[in-house]
């Protein structure tokens, strides 16, 4: 029986079509591919045209780009103590849920959000309450909503796996609730994934918090910043601190192989295009 080629990808550019980011991971042989639906940096919702809808899935069929993600808007914060903050990030990501399942993606990535001095234990809450807001909006279309972990810069939520259990925990009633890994997120938070040794213990503490069917993306990032830094440096792959013998590892663990892995590391080097460049190494890694 002939093994599949891993869901490996990256996040791609919409310029153009939200299809054309299709497009370049079928060019480049991708399975697996994340996108922006909107401007990352605005809170101005589009309305997308039954015409932009079935040229996206007309090209995903054509391509057969196997799992598609999008991320939300950076300007979200869930767990925000202004009220008014966390309604509009409310409305916003309610909307993100919308568009992605009229694309038909099979998931939407969002930040679990920053409590800005009010405390992990209240900024969880207000996540919470957030994220069920919107949840329970769903008719059936939504895909799954998968919280990112982060690197712990500042008062961001979701640098550690206790924190993501006690949403999970929260949201209990929503199957679809996920977490997206970010190798560089969580090595600036502290987990090391440097050796096949490391990266087993980071996954035993993983699963002491949540079964491992909640893991339903990663994020493949090498790390500007030494461990434990809470900076968020992306490196291209081989190239920063978590290093090629940690991709080796994340490629080829039983655990980890059939979850869909998308880069997001710098487009360039030197003026170079590096997407096909990482992908070929992550590729070569998984043999």
């Amino acid at each position: 029986m002939e093994e599949k080629e891993p869901l490996l990808g990256a996040h791609f550019s919409v310029a153009g079509g939200l299809e054309n980011a299709l497009i370049t991971a079928s060019e480049l042989g991708c399975r697996a591919a994340q996108i922006f639906t909107k401007n990352a940096r605005s809170w101005k919702e589009p309305d997308l045209s039954a015409d932009q809808v079935a040229r996206f899935q007309a090209v995903r069929e054509e391509t057969g780009v196997s799992f598609v993600a999008s991320h939300c808007t950076y300007l979200i914060n869930v767990a925000s103590p202004d009220c008014e903050k966390r309604d509009r990030s409310i409305e916003s990501l309610a909307a993100e849920m919308h568009r992605s399942g009229r694309l038909g993606l099979d998931a939407v990535v969002l930040h679990p959000g920053a409590h800005l001095g009010c405390g992990i234990e209240a900024g969880l809450k207000n996540a919470g309450q957030s994220l069920e807001a919107v949840l329970s909006r769903d008719t059936g279309q939504f895909p799954a909503l998968l919280l990112e972990t982060t690197a712990g810069t500042g008062t961001s939520l979701g640098s550690c796996f206790k924190e993501l259990a006690a949403l999970l925990y929260l949201l209990d009633a929503y199957s679809g609730v996920g977490i997206c890994l970010d190798t560089s997120h969580i090595f600036a938070a502290g987990y090391d994934l440097r050796t096949a040794e490391a990266l087993d213990r980071t996954l035993d503490e993983f699963k002491r918090h949540m079964d491992m069917s909640r893991l339903r993306l990663i994020h493949l990032n090498d790390s500007k910043p030494a461990i434990g830094s809470r900076k968020d440096r992306h490196e291209h792959i081989g190239m920063g601190q978590i290093g090629t013998e940690g991709f080796r590892a994340i490629m080829n663990h039983p655990m980890l192989t059939s979850v869909p892995k998308v880069l997001e590391t710098p487009k360039e080097l030197d003026g170079k295009p590096m997407d096909p460049v990482n992908l070929n190494c992550l590729s070569q890694l998984a043999h």
